[in-house]
Parts: C-alpha cells; sequence; structure tokens
C-alpha cells in the first residue's frame, strides 16, 4: 500500500517493506519479520540498522526468559510518521551538496570525457531557464570573458535575467570585455552602465549585425541565439575552437571602436 510511496522518497525496496510491515505490525522482532517479509536474514538486519540509523524505526531489548537463555532479544517498531518528512529533508540537504559539488567537478568531468572521446563537449540548452544556465555557467570562470552581444536583443528578451547575471558577475569580480553592436539604442543604454568589471568596445551594425551572443572563456565557448520565437543556448569545451575565438576575439577588439 504504502511501497511505492516510500520507494519515490528515496528508501530502498527492502527498508519499504519492512518499514511498512512494521506501521501495520507494530513492534515485532527480526525473527518475525523475516518469516512475515520472506526477505532474507542477512538482509533483515541491515534493513533493520539502516531504518535506525535514519531515524524512521526504534530499536527495544527485552530481559528474556530463562528459556530464551542470557541475551536479550531485539524488537523493532516505527517512529512516528512525522520522521518521514525530517527523513525527506535531510535527503534533500545531502542532494543540494551533492549538487553543489558536481558543479564544481563538472568541468574537470568534462575535460576527461573529452580527453577520452576525442570530441568535443557539446551542450544543448532551450528556454529562459536554459539561458540561465548557459550564463551561470561563466560565473565559475577563472578568467576574463570575451564576449559578443546584440546588446538590444538581450534587453528586448532577457532583460531580467542578463540584469542578475551582471549583478552576480560583478559581486564575483569576474572581469569581461564585450564588442557590441554599435546602435543608438545600445550607447543610450551603457550610457550609465556600470564599468567596474565591463569593458566595452563597438563594431559597425550596418556592417557586421547579428542578434546573438558569444562567450568565450576557460575552454569553452558558449552561445545564446534570441528571437521571439526561440532562446536557444549551446555550450562548447574544446581547446581548439576556444583558442581559435580567443584569437579571433582579440583581434576584433584591437580593430573595434573604444567608446567616444
Amino acid at each position: 500500500m504504502y511501497k511505492d510511496i516510500f520507494i519515490d522518497i528515496n528508501l530502498s525496496p527492502g527498508e519499504s517493506i519492512i518499514y511498512e510491515y512494521l506501521l501495520k505490525n507494530g513492534e515485532s522482532p527480526a525473527g518475525e519479520i523475516i518469516k512475515k517479509t520472506t526477505l532474507k536474514r542477512g538482509l533483515v538486519y541491515k534493513v533493520l540498522s539502516n531504518l535506525k540509523e535514519k531515524g524512521l524505526i526504534i530499536e527495544k531489548k527485552s530481559i528474556p526468559s530463562k528459556k530464551q537463555g542470557k541475551s536479550k532479544i531485539s524488537h523493532f517498531l516505527p517512529n512516528h510518521p512525522e520522521k518521514l518528512r525530517e527523513f525527506i529533508e535531510t535527503e534533500k540537504k545531502k542532494l543540494d551538496q551533492a549538487k553543489n559539488t558536481l558543479e564544481a567537478t563538472m568541468p574537470s568531468i568534462i575535460s576527461d570525457f573529452n580527453l577520452v572521446s576525442g570530441k568535443p563537449g557539446v551542450r544543448f540548452f532551450e528556454g529562459l531557464e536554459g539561458i540561465k544556465n548557459v550564463l551561470s555557467d561563466s560565473l565559475r570562470a577563472k578568467e576574463i570573458i570575451y564576449s559578443y552581444a546584440d546588446l538590444e536583443a538581450v534587453v528586448k528578451f532577457v532583460d531580467k535575467v542578463n540584469k542578475e547575471y551582471s549583478e552576480k558577475r560583478d559581486n564575483l569580480n569576474i572581469k569581461k570585455k564585450v564588442i557590441f553592436i554599435d546602435s543608438p539604442f545600445a550607447r543610450n543604454y551603457l550610457r550609465n552602465y556600470h564599468r567596474k568589471t565591463t569593458f566595452m568596445k563597438f563594431i559597425d551594425h550596418k556592417l557586421y549585425p547579428f542578434n546573438s551572443v558569444m562567450q568565450i572563456y576557460d575552454g569553452k565557448i558558449s552561445y545564446i541565439t534570441l528571437s521571439s520565437t526561440s532562446k536557444i543556448g549551446v555550450i562548447i569545451e574544446d581547446k581548439n575552437i576556444y583558442q581559435m575565438h580567443k584569437s579571433l576575439f582579440e583581434f576584433a577588439w584591437l580593430n573595434a571602436k573604444a567608446w567616444d
């Protein structure tokens, strides 16, 4: 009855069976649980230990009769079901910690994968959440970010997301060089733009039009395409592609127009 629910909250099948048995039958010795659940003896004792450690059951030692010998007999009973909520919160915290650890080591993992496979690591993202993920990846940059951007498209389609990203980047003191499409809109928008971590130049919007964003950092290149019908992000991790785009950006930066 409850087994599937317990499995959904990250109890093992064996833990779910025994916990449900104790809920329905109350205090029971291990021997009785073995007989009634058909689980193997070794597994039952392991599961009981796990459930006890998780705070979901209680172990009681009963004083044996003379016929039973000197050893005390362990009986197990379920703790209050509210403990399930506590268990879920604990598991959630563990998962969040594991996620943070994975995110911190993901670049190294991807690098190892790329080395073994001999292929560039490519990740695709869609929608507003996808754009957030692409931008957030650069918040771990260990070097200055190089970027091309159509500011008008950014403001039109992801203004709030970009402002939140820029604020986080400033707080982390991650510097960026950006080549913007030069337009009256961009000039007006950037007139009072903070320059703490952002250095900017411009290219002619008539000669070199585009409505995307590109970022170059830490052996990666990310692309964001923005339109009224789609928002797509791509991250490519490959040292050769990265080095090519980094060199091209440095050439473009030397030839781009500085702020007047």
